[in-house]
Formats: C-alpha cells, structure tokens, sequence
C-alpha cells in the first residue's frame, strides 16, 4: 500500500496545532513535511486567522524551517474576500473591519475598501484583529442595517493567547449580528469557502485535509467531500474521536505528521470485532467499548474509532438490537481509553 504522502496531491494543513503551538514547532513537523514535499506532495497551510498576510505567515513558517512561500498559505481573508467578489460588482465598496491584511486581500479581488457607513459599502467584512474599536464594529452595524451584505472571515468563538484563551472573532461577530438581527455568511472553516479558496489556488485534484480539531477542519472536510486526517497534537482528544457523530469522523487518525510518509495501518473487521496491529476493539452488548493487546498505542485507537463507529453494533446482536442501540457515553468508552493511556497515549 502506497504511503499517504504518495495518495494526495496536496495537504491542506491547518496549523495551530498541527505545525506549531504557540509560535513554536511541533517536534518533528517541520522534518516530515520537508520530506513530504521532496516526495512531491504540495503543501497548503489553510487557516481561519485572518489578522495575517500570507507572506506573514510564510515567514513565521520558514524561521521553524517549515517549508513555505506565501503561495502556499490560504487565509479566511482570501476566502472572504473570493465570496464577496463572487456577489458584488467589480469595484464595489466594503467596509472592512480587522486587520491590514484583510483589507489588503477584499483590494487583491478587485474591491474598494472604506471604513465608514457614509461611503455607502455593499457589504460588511469583519475578521479578527486586536485593534478593533467599538466605531468600527458601530460603522458596520450602520452599514448591515442599511443593508449592506455581512460577511465573517471565520466564526471560531475563542482563539489561543499568552495568557489563555480569548475571545475570537466568532465572539466578535456577534456585537453587529445582536444589534442588527443578521447573521453574517462565513468564509472559515468548517463552512465551504475556505476549502473552495484552497483548492482553487492549489489545483488539487486529490487533496487530503489535515488538521486537529473534529469542529472545524475534519468537519470543512467532510462538507467538501474530501478525505481527512485527524492528528492528536492540538484540541481534539481521543474521547472526542470516539463520540463523534459521522460528520466530525476523519478518514485517518494519526498521533503526528510522521503518519503522511508512510502506509496507513489496515484496520480488519472480524468476528470478534476490529484489529489493528496487535490491538482487538469491541463494542460489547452492555454498550461499552473494550480493548486488549498491545502495540503502538495509536493503532489502539484506530481499531477503537472502527469499533465505536460501527453501525452493526457488537457480534451476535440481533438486527432489532442493532437498531435500539444507544449512542455512546462518556462512560462507554472510558476503559478502553484507560488502556490507550497506559499505553502511552495522549488523552
């Protein structure tokens, strides 16, 4: 079996968490995408953060010796300012509120960007930006109410920060969309734009989405139809893998970037449930999930994902059993999550 790196023309990346955290590389990321790309995968860094130019970016990227040129970043900005070009006519005004860089991507797709009501905008873009004031968020709510389009570059509710978690655009939005009863149209992920934006500037054919959060990056994948990898480097927990409905399922579940440069472990349905490598998982009658064997404590928890995403239910069952089953509990699965533990995985 081909390694993954060799299935899919281009990685689309989400980075915090996946390449970095907290402005400092994930051990070992930066070494596999290297070799990634000089096996000839092409890399995509796809982010909701609108508050950077991709060249921004790219240079963060190459000072942690990850490979990267600004071509290669996608941003919700870009995304954003695609969806507005494809709405309004050549040249139209928008008010923009968030970074220079947003408002460098609405002017690369031929719009005018303004900063106030009285110019009459036709639509409203808001993204993240550190500076934003309460008469920016006032000019854009004068603007929605006059009925200008309202567009958000993302809505993740919270973002990182120094001194914990802040406040993210998401959050943000919502001062405008309270005081002028409209929901803004969203660019970021999970929504499609973002995707569209990236395989639009790649020329994917093939492409396979890489990220660390099951709400957002596994989510935009599946929407688009695309193949996805969930690697355990940033928010979502092997619990999360386990409980989550089909939308929020990725394709791969890997511990690291290390998994793109080699064959993704079978994992084998039989009688007695699902193996791989020297791990059998099982979803018993009571509903619980268990595990027994021993190996690399990842391919534990693939067989777990298959055991707990399987619509049959456990061995044996009866078809009206199968049907009555109940979702998955916390408390379903926190055995089997204990043995993954002593194993050494990360919960």
């Amino acid at each position: 079996m081909p390694n993954l790196h060799e299935q899919y023309d281009v990685a689309l990346l989400d980075l915090d968490g996946v390449v970095y955290i907290g402005g400092a590389a994930i051990p070992g990321a930066p070494e596999a995408l290297q070799h990634a790309r000089r096996q000839g995968m092409r890399l995509a860094y796809v982010t909701n953060n609108a508050s950077r130019t991709p060249a921004a970016v790219a240079a963060l990227l190459k000072d942690m010796h990850v490979p990267a040129h600004p071509d290669d970043v996608v941003t919700s900005a870009q995304a954003a300012a695609r969806l507005l070009a494809d709405k309004l006519p050549p040249a139209a005004p928008v008010l923009v509120i968030g970074s220079t860089a947003l408002r460098l991507a609405v002017r690369e797709r031929g719009l005018r960007p303004v900063s106030t009501a009285a110019e009459r905008p036709l639509a409203v873009v808001q993204g993240y930006g550190p500076g934003i004031e309460y008469g920016s968020l006032a000019e854009g709510g004068l603007a929605v109410r006059a009925g200008a389009l309202f567009v958000g570059t993302n809505a993740d509710s919270t973002l990182p920060g120094p001194r914990g978690t802040q406040p993210g655009n998401g959050s943000l939005l919502q001062v405008i969309a309270h005081a002028t009863g409209t929901a803004p149209l969203i660019a970021g992920k999970p929504e499609p734009p973002l995707h569209r934006e990236s395989v639009i500037r790649t020329g994917a054919k093939n492409p396979l989405v890489v990220g660390d959060r099951l709400d957002t990056d596994i989510e935009a994948a599946y929407r688009a139809g695309a193949h996805s990898m969930l690697v355990l480097t940033g928010v979502s927990r092997p619990a999360d893998l386990l409980l989550a409905p089909p939308r929020l399922r990725p394709t791969y579940v890997a511990a690291t970037l290390d998994a793109l440069l080699r064959p993704y472990p079978q994992v084998a349905r039989h009688d007695e449930g699902f193996t791989c490598g020297g791990w059998n998982a099982l979803r018993q009658a009571s509903g619980q999930l268990a595990l027994t064997g021993t190996g690399a404590a990842i391919d534990g928890l693939r067989a777990l994902c298959e055991a707990a995403w399987d619509a049959t239910g456990a061995t044996g069952a009866t078809s009206a059993t199968r049907a009555t089953r109940e979702p998955l509990t916390a408390r379903d699965v926190d055995a089997a999550l204990a043995e993954l533990g002593a194993a050494g995985l990360r919960m």
